[in-house]
């Protein structure tokens, strides 16, 4: 299999994570008082099990091009007030495209602590 056109270096990773720190984390610390997650990790099985969800939902729906967009969220309770991600589904992959509510997002309680740096 060819890599996808889409992947970057490691150094450019690198990089992009060096800036997430440099402009933002320094803020969230001192917001929340110490630092926060900021890596979350899914298993390449369980991402699949979502794609294939969405797109089987999507095709019942007549989606012919579904999406999936990435959002930044945080739990809210006395035993984790952590970030968290979680992917929803939308209705094309423009940046304009329509969250699919039909379809139910996915997150994940893996979130690394204390964080890694990539």
């Amino acid at each position: 299999m060819t890599k996808p056109l889409k992947c970057i270096s490691v150094e450019e990773a690198t990089q992009l994570q060096d800036n997430w720190l440099a402009t933002r984390a320094i803020y969230i610390e001192q917001g929340l008082g110490g630092a926060d997650t900021r890596e979350f990790l899914f298993s390449v099985e369980e991402l699949q099990e979502f794609l294939d969800y969405v797109k089987s939902e999507s095709e019942e729906q007549e989606i012919d091009n579904p999406g999936v967009r990435i959002y930044f969220a945080a739990y809210n309770s006395e035993e984790n007030n952590k970030a968290t991600v979680f992917l929803a589904p939308t209705k094309g992959t423009d940046e304009n495209a329509d969250n699919n509510y039909k379809i139910d997002p996915m997150n994940t309680v893996i979130g690394g602590w204390p964080p890694k740096n990539y």
